[in-house]
């Protein structure tokens, strides 16, 4: 019997593969053919998506991008052999170069198994972290995750275990543990495929959090444009209740935590915290003014850890390795590996994982290939749509928290989103204003007027109406929102049109 894995995460799926699944099944029935197939998940090169892989004696071997017309061919061709007679073989999937040059710490599991397969996570070192756990303190946890260095891949980069820190010291009956997993930011997929493709990568750091600090209940709040991932994450809960990794007595410890998946209400302001717990206590999802901070009144007014998924996805490396081996990637105060993800105009777009320290141009041109016009790349935006357009001049910039805040950008959650030489870059800036006037939850002046206030005027420069006068006002109204805004919704708003006044000036001169 030969096995086939066809993923079926998100991506894979809208290009088809589904289809490519059943023709696979029923030409192989028709040829007589034994295979047996696995649906994994994506290994997150989505341009050769669905990308189906056999398994062959010297390994796994890949083609791609397959559709079910595709198939016949592909068996003609000995694909159940491994052969790579075809201009869809792409070798051994290990050896592609894309996947062969990333340091894949969490990822290293995505599209390797069966997703909600438990006897696949554990023969992969899964829930080794959480046995560690369980055999250790709360503070020694704690003191595991400060010693890693890692620190929240959500945006504002704080370390992870000085929160738990916070939560560990805070007095309390009640704690949570709560998971940030509404994926909003343009260009940004980690999280989904996070949670479509290692489920229980995500379950174990958070029963690990709930240990470390005291917590008895956790909180997925999902984005509910993931459909998919709430199916494979609610089986994948209760798969791991029934084999005690969740409950009453995890493993026989009698040490307790329990898991839910909560939908968010469709907002990008719910992305924040404090507009997190407001939507998850069933409110309208509106900013909380701080102090005081979550980590001490948060989730029904009882201490809470807020992480974002790909913060807690990092915790049971560390705890199965060790702090240093996670420490021992990175560059600075970024400590471990970042999640990069390629989308925009690029060719070759998906998920890449690397140590802190490579360059966005090593990123852009050697993962990405460049643009997928073939037209010169002039732009990109990192970190989501409240960052900074950085142009060429920027681009071998080490990825790092502190570099990229040296010049008034973000890493955030690693998103990187490229524009070809076509790109409007004054249509840019008014669409950062027009997005946090239509995303603002309205609470404080700065944000909700401003935001309105900004677009009308960056209109009036496009239109060459006392262009000066006007892009002194749009410098003062930036100024006034980035100090005055309550959260970093109308904060991080000026930071991608101050970028296009100071390097795409020409665009705001027709």
């Amino acid at each position: 019997m030969v096995r086939v894995y066809v993923p079926r995460d998100t991506t894979a799926l809208a290009m088809g593969a589904d289809a490519v699944a059943e023709r696979l099944e029923s030409e192989a029935s028709t040829r007589g053919s034994d295979i047996e197939l696995v649906r994994n998940g994506s290994r997150g090169l989505a341009w050769l998506e669905p990308m189906v892989e056999v398994e062959t004696a010297s390994g796994r071997v890949a083609y791609g991008p397959v559709s079910a017309g595709d198939v016949p061919g592909l068996l003609d061709a000995g694909m159940l052999e491994g052969n790579d007679d075809h201009a869809l073989a792409c070798g051994p999937t290990d050896a592609i170069p894309y996947l062969a040059r990333q340091q894949r710490l969490t990822f290293s599991r995505i599209g390797v198994t069966d997703p909600l397969s438990l006897d696949d996570y554990r023969a992969l070192e899964g829930f080794q972290g959480l046995e560690n756990a369980l055999a250790m303190s709360g503070q020694a946890i704690v003191d595991e995750v400060k010693e890693s260095g890692l620190r929240g891949r959500g945006g504002a980069a704080f370390p992870t275990g000085i929160k738990w820190q916070t939560v560990h010291d805070a007095a309390g009956e009640q704690k949570y543990i709560v998971c940030n997993a509404d994926e909003g930011d343009s260009g940004t997929f980690a999280d989904r495929l996070a949670m479509e493709c290692d489920p229980y990568m995500l379950i174990e750091g958070m029963a690990i959090a709930g240990l470390a600090v005291g917590a008895t209940q956790g909180y997925i709040y999902l984005r509910s444009e993931y459909p998919l991932a709430k199916r494979i994450l609610d089986e994948a809960i209760a798969r791991a209740e029934q084999a005690g990794y969740l409950g009453a007595d995890i493993r026989g410890s009698g040490r307790h935590f329990d898991l839910e998946v909560r939908l968010g209400a469709g907002a990008y302001i719910c992305g924040e915290e404090t507009s997190l717990l407001e939507s998850l206590e069933g409110k309208r999802g509106m900013v909380r003014y701080k102090p005081p901070l979550p980590a001490i009144v948060g989730l029904f007014g009882c201490p809470t850890v807020v992480n974002n998924v790909l913060s807690l996805a990092a915790v049971p490396y560390i705890l199965a390795r060790g702090s240093q081996a996670y420490a021992d990637f990175g560059m600075g105060r970024s400590r471990g590996t970042l999640a990069i993800q390629l989308a925009g105009n690029v060719k070759y777009g998906g998920l890449i994982e690397l140590a802190f320290g490579t360059t966005l141009r090593e990123v852009m041109e050697s993962f990405g290939g460049g643009t997928f016009t073939e037209r010169p790349l002039r732009a990109v935006q990192v970190g989501g749509p409240l960052c900074a357009y950085l142009p060429d001049s920027q681009w071998d910039m080490p990825l790092d928290y502190e570099t990229f805040a040296e010049v008034g950008a973000g890493v955030g959650h690693g998103g990187v989103v490229m524009f070809d030489d076509s790109v409007d870059m004054a249509e840019q800036a008014r669409f950062s204003m027009e997005f946090c006037k239509v995303e603002s939850c309205g609470k404080c002046t700065p944000c909700r007027i401003g935001s309105t206030r900004g677009v009308e005027v960056i209109d009036r420069i496009v239109a060459n109406q006392d262009r000066a006068a006007n892009l002194e006002l749009l410098e003062e109204l930036c100024e006034t929102m980035e100090d005055g805004s309550l959260c970093a919704m109308g904060g991080m708003t000026p930071f991608p049109v101050k970028s296009v006044i100071n390097h795409f000036p020409d665009d705001l001169q027709r």
